[in-house]
């Protein structure tokens, strides 16, 4: 078959494609739609849930004489050294095309939500800490740079990013997020996808739709978002990632929306994404996620079921391995129960992707291509800078930070000595090393008491744990309380720890009832309070936890969200003051624990009012964070007080660093609409400008607004701009308005479509 014509490169790839697939039979046609998962257990739980339960038995050498369609985590299921894992993906890449008549290879993915989840690879900082950084060109540089690695091992497809926005802050996932704002989930995701294609590496957003909106909370649990909220808040993230990112990949969510699953929405998966939209890549099943429409969702009475009800909705490759995409959809298929026509249909998105990606080509080469190195000096720059731009420090009221270089410091918590304590879920030493202990961590990790040590050399820091992340005995109060009273200054470090399904605090499977800290860390900072040493409270976490109950009595309060394998000298550095704090919060702190679910995102009703006697109003708002510099918001201008349904209006202002130190600005452009035809969010994100600025220096900051981005879904279901009065404000946060302009939409409403602006254009220069 070598002078095919599927396998003439010059040939357009759908050309090769269609001749390809007139050759195929029905069942080499199925293989290309599901993956294996070699080496997962089948005898136990494993990884998650239902493992076993979900995962078909079959022979490896004859399920690969009709091709096969995906590798599941070849390097992502237990630990292999970087090197030989590759050489062994080549081999059984050479040994899956040489079994079938038309030798084409498996398409390999792995996960890499904060890294390539592998052992000896850089632990990047979790989502919800690239949307504290509010630096998208950062987050694409760190992403190209994890798709290089990828790439470098033989992977293909990435399954990232998450791209959920928060909507209750109890849920186990918030820390693989990128925070409670579309906008802000957008523009760092399609950052992301961007870094991650450029490597040629297929991005794969998560998990469309609707996931991060379940009810309680609770993870898989179903979602009773309406069709405004999913319209406005929940979808344009992809919407923005697929146009700007050009993503090839989208993974369908676990949940239903008002009685629908997902992985069984013809509607969401082929008319909106396909139709409407014009995607043209491959729909992913969430692991084991078509089995669950039987077994979870009860919509199918049988793996067959499953399969024709996923087929038919859009889904085109089954992972993590066969189950219903196996013998019985091709029994089904031979019975005249599913048509042909949908194999027929994902196996030519399948095998164009493959296509893309050279594949098909009679060059092909799995073998890995010089020296392996997935920890990179390079690397841990990138994660270094992530981490110190992502730290946020939420309150400073006495200028307590940054620490004296030679005073005594009592360093306590149970994160403090931790290197978990930097990781999320997704990790890999939390993901996969739990379930070998006797295998090191394979990369290095300082911790914040290390880092602290070698950052304050001349400091006298001593160490009490106090007590465990969840474990009720108080025993270790003591040496903690005696150990502050001997000190200057106490550096309580708390928070969570990653895991998996109930095994940790923060992380999939892991939801809360509500947002006080893990176990008896609440008593232990009561305790250190008390002794009257001043107290900087340092939370290493995959949520924002409530703080009202110290507010006023502490410090400072420094937050970063699993920050990484560099997470301890970057917060380390913030307590020094050798990094001058510039995160900003992508997801609100709330006041007391049991105030969910709230994001900043509501209507008035969803505010502070005579109505209720609960005030929601956060104690640290989307977008705060401070810096140990001063900016200056000076010279304002705005443009005319009216413009039409389809015009443009600019809002510009100069930001001066008025300090005696280089620090960074996040300026933040929010939208007010006082009255409109359906509620609306009192005030939401449009857009917002990172600005490094060195001390005396000024950049002026133009944001170009267009009306486009005051749309929303009116009650036809039609996407719209109204005529009527806008706000404009820019701010430090959602509750820090510095200037505001105001104007008057005129005309008519303006009806839009999938052509619409999705960002509003910024522009910098400076000013002598």
């Amino acid at each position: 078959m070598t002078t095919a014509p599927w396998r003439d490169p010059a040939l357009p790839a759908a050309t090769r494609v269609d001749d390809l697939l007139s050759r195929m039979t029905l069942e080499e046609k199925t293989a290309q739609l599901y993956g294996v998962w070699v080496g997962a257990s089948t005898d136990g739980d494993g990884v998650a849930p239902l493992q076993r339960e979900m995962t078909a038995e079959y022979d490896w050498d004859e399920l690969i004489g009709q091709g096969l369609g995906q590798l599941t985590r070849p390097f992502g299921t237990a630990p292999v050294d970087p090197a030989l894992g590759a050489q062994a993906l080549a081999r059984a890449q050479r040994r899956i095309a040489g079994a079938s008549r038309f030798g084409i290879p498996a398409l390999a993915h792995e996960e890499c939500l904060a890294g390539f989840t592998t052992w000896q690879a850089t632990a990047y900082p979790v989502p919800l800490a690239w949307g504290a950084s509010f630096d998208a060109a950062l987050v694409e540089e760190m992403a190209g740079a994890i798709g290089r690695d990828l790439r470098s091992v033989g992977v293909h497809q990435g399954l990232a990013p998450v791209l959920d926005v928060v909507r209750d802050l109890r849920w186990g996932r918030v820390e693989e997020t990128i925070g409670e704002d579309p906008y802000l989930v957008g523009t760092i995701g399609a950052a992301y996808v961007r870094g991650l294609e450029s490597a040629g590496i297929v991005a794969t957003l998560k998990h469309f739709a609707g996931y991060a909106a379940s009810a309680g909370a609770r993870n898989q649990a179903p979602v009773r978002a309406g069709v405004r909220e999913l319209a406005d808040i929940t979808l344009p993230p992809f919407e923005m990632a697929l146009r700007e990112g050009e993503a090839r990949s989208v993974m369908a969510a676990y949940t239903e929306t008002d009685g629908v699953p997902a992985s069984a929405d013809p509607g969401l998966l082929t008319e909106l994404l396909r139709e409407d939209w014009g995607f043209t890549g491959t729909v992913v099943a969430d692991y084991f996620g078509i089995g669950f429409l039987q077994t979870l969702h009860r919509v199918a009475g049988s793996e067959a079921g499953a399969a024709h009800a996923a087929l038919a909705a859009g889904i085109d490759v089954e992972l993590p391995t066969l189950k219903c995409y196996g013998t019985p959809l091709l029994e089904a298929v031979r019975a005249g129960e599913i048509p042909e026509s949908l194999i027929d249909r994902a196996a030519r998105r399948v095998l164009l992707q493959k296509c893309e990606l050279g594949l098909l080509d009679e060059g092909w080469d799995p073998e890995p291509a010089g020296r392996i190195d997935l920890d990179s000096t390079a690397n841990r720059t990138l994660a270094r800078r992530l981490a110190e731009e992502s730290v946020v420090l939420l309150d400073n009221p006495d200028g307590l930070l940054p620490l004296a270089p030679d005073t005594r410091i009592a360093v306590v918590g149970p994160r403090a000595a931790d290197a978990l304590a930097m990781l999320g879920c997704y990790s890999f030493p939390s993901h996969v090393l739990t379930h070998h202990p006797e295998v090191p961590m394979g990369i290095e990790i300082p911790t914040v008491l290390e880092s602290l040590r070698a950052e304050l050399p001349d400091a006298k820091v001593t160490f009490a744990e106090g007590c465990g992340v969840t474990d009720p005995d108080t025993g270790g109060f003591e040496e903690a309380v005696a150990r502050t009273a001997e000190a200057d200054v106490c550096v309580a470090v708390l928070g969570d720890r990653a895991g998996l399904f109930g095994r940790g605090t923060s992380g999939e499977g892991c939801d809360v009832t509500d947002l006080q800290l893990p176990g008896v860390q609440g008593e232990l900072l009561d305790s250190l309070v008390a002794t009257g040493v001043p107290v900087v409270l340092v939370l290493l976490t995959g949520r924002p936890y409530a703080l009202g109950r110290w507010h006023g009595r502490l410090g400072a309060v420094v937050q970063a969200f699993f920050p990484g394998e560099e997470g301890g000298p970057s917060v380390a550095g913030v307590l020094s003051g050798r990094v001058n704090p510039s995160g900003r919060l992508p997801v609100s702190v709330p006041q007391v624990p049991g105030g969910q679910p709230w994001t900043y995102l509501q209507p008035p009703l969803g505010l502070a009012g005579e109505v209720s006697n609960l005030d929601p109003t956060p104690l640290y708002a989307f977008g705060h964070g401070q810096s140990y510099t001063a900016f200056a918001w000076e010279d304002f201008t705005d443009g005319p007080s009216q413009i039409g349904t389809d015009g443009t209006y600019d809002v510009s202002l100069t930001v001066r660093n008025a300090g005696d130190r280089a620090g960074a600005e996040v300026v933040q452009l929010y939208l007010h609409d006082p009255v409109a035809s359906v509620t609306r969010p009192d005030i939401r994100l449009i857009g917002y400008h990172r600005l490094e600025l060195e001390p005396g220096e000024s950049h002026r900051v133009t944001f170009h607004f267009h009306t486009d981005l005051s749309a929303f879904t009116d009650r036809t279901g039609r996407r719209v701009v109204e005529p009527g009065t806008l706000e404009l404000r820019l701010g430090a946060s959602s509750a820090d308005a510095r200037h505001t302009a105001r104007l008057n939409l005129t005309g008519p409403v303006r009806v839009l479509g999938p052509d619409r602006r999705l960002r509003c254009e910024t522009e910098v220069s400076g000013v002598e």
